[in-house]
């Protein structure tokens, strides 16, 4: 597995670019992927303004996830991932989805401060990470907050959307698959039993139907499933907020959230790959290759989609 571990390692540099789009040679596909969780560059004053050590911010993070649809590329269609850390800025929420307990100073009017995420911590400037645990050792400026929606959030949206509609433009069409990953157990909230196990190794969110077009979540579904794995429909994750903002399907624009159980390729401790590591991501690049030769210009598939 050595010449996978660069994969699982954080990196400390500031010189990445907040998010990055790694294109195709020839676009050749109506689908667009998005790696919104797995950045892993953490700043050195970042770090220093925790309360937590790395591998404890590291929870949050998906690790991996970019890595493996990598393939998408190759396969004509391009992977917009972030490189800052979801426990620094997540972009799956709205852009200003803010917790008053977080910061100095009072909030602009214009701030959602009542979401349920807020209320749990995890709003677009996440309070705290897995468990609960606070992230930083006080509270820190509200300039600072605005400042990273400015420098990573709107960046990373800017790309997608724009994504999107070269897509739509050129295809007629537009398929999002916002690829994330996700813990094997889940909180109960029940002291007596406070854990219960993800009885599934892959999630399929298409907000119930509303964000995706049927027809293709069933085949996604149907494909992993025949690839031997267990798949689960919108629980107990339906989709968030990209899935929701970047689907319309009056304007055949679809966005299918994917949540890949880390049990399956990582240790949840250590953060390291597993012996079924590669295993996954061949799996993974078959369905990638799958669903876009099922939408390219022309396929069967699409044509009765349509």
């Amino acid at each position: 597995m050595e010449g996978e571990m660069e994969v699982f390692t954080a990196d400390a540099e500031r010189a990445r670019p907040a998010c990055e789009t790694l294109e195709p040679e020839r676009l050749a596909s109506p689908l667009v992927f998005s790696s919104p969780h797995s950045g892993r560059a953490y700043s050195e004053d970042f770090l220093a303004a925790s309360a937590l050590d790395l591998q404890m911010l590291r929870s949050s993070e998906d690790v991996a996830v970019d890595d493996l649809f990598a393939v998408a590329p190759l396969l004509g269609a391009p992977l917009l991932r972030a490189n800052f850390p979801r426990a620094f800025l997540d972009v799956n929420r709205e852009p200003y989805e803010l917790d008053s307990k977080l910061f100095v100073e009072p909030l602009p009017d214009y701030a959602n401060t009542r979401s349920l995420r807020v209320a749990s911590g995890l709003g677009t400037i996440a309070r705290v990470v897995s468990e609960g645990r606070p992230i930083y050792r006080e509270r820190i400026p509200l300039a600072e907050g605005l400042a990273r929606i400015e420098t990573c959030y709107k960046p990373y949206h800017a790309q997608l959307e724009g994504l999107m509609n070269r897509a739509a433009e050129k295809f007629g069409a537009a398929y999002l698959i916002d690829c994330h990953s996700m813990p094997s157990r889940m909180p109960t909230g029940n002291s007596r039993r406070p854990y219960e196990p993800v009885n599934a190794d892959f999630v399929i969110g298409d907000r119930h139907g509303a964000s995706c077009d049927p027809a293709f979540s069933h085949r996604v579904h149907a494909l992993l499933a025949g690839m031997g794995y267990r798949v689960a429909r919108n629980k107990p994750y339906a989709g968030g907020f990209i899935t929701t903002n970047y689907a319309a399907r009056s304007r055949n624009r679809h966005a299918l959230q994917i949540e890949i159980n880390r049990a399956l390729y990582i240790d949840e401790a250590t953060l390291q790959p597993l012996p079924r590591y590669k295993e996954i991501k061949a799996d993974l690049s078959r369905l990638v290759a799958e669903i876009a030769g099922g939408v390219a210009p022309g396929s069967t598939w699409r044509a009765a989609a349509e």
